[in-house]
């Protein structure tokens, strides 16, 4: 076990911070708390890939994929506007919306963190 310096808290052998005020345990301590380098701020998502995300969201929504109602087999009847199914019995496919939507939302997700923009130091 280590002690900190600054409030007398006991850690552990790995700590490289003082899990009580944070301070760096080596002797940088004074310097990285007065006149160190600055913390980096985080990176930021990348914002016209979540607002494209959130279009295919809705797109997904206004045109799901219809299929055969209950009481024929099953059989994909395609994407149609929601007002306008392809035959007066289909119903919406509320397995398959459920997938679409949430592959376009983890897609998304990760595109934004994949193209974030990176912050200039």
């Amino acid at each position: 076990m280590q002690t900190c310096p600054f409030c007398d808290r006991s850690q552990a052998e790995i700590n490289r911070f003082c899990i009580q005020c944070g301070r760096r345990f080596d002797g940088d301590a004074e310097r990285s708390s007065s006149s160190g380098p600055r913390a980096t701020p985080p990176d930021q998502l990348n914002l016209s890939i979540l607002y494209g995300m959130v279009v295919a969201l809705i797109v997904a929504l206004l045109f799901p994929p219809w299929e055969t109602p209950p009481s024929q087999p099953p059989e994909f009847l395609g994407m149609h506007f929601i007002l306008s199914p392809p035959t007066a019995e289909a119903v919406v496919s509320r397995l398959l919306v459920t997938i679409e939507l949430v592959t376009i939302a983890i897609a998304g997700m990760y595109g934004a963190f994949l193209f974030r923009k990176k912050e200039k130091q």
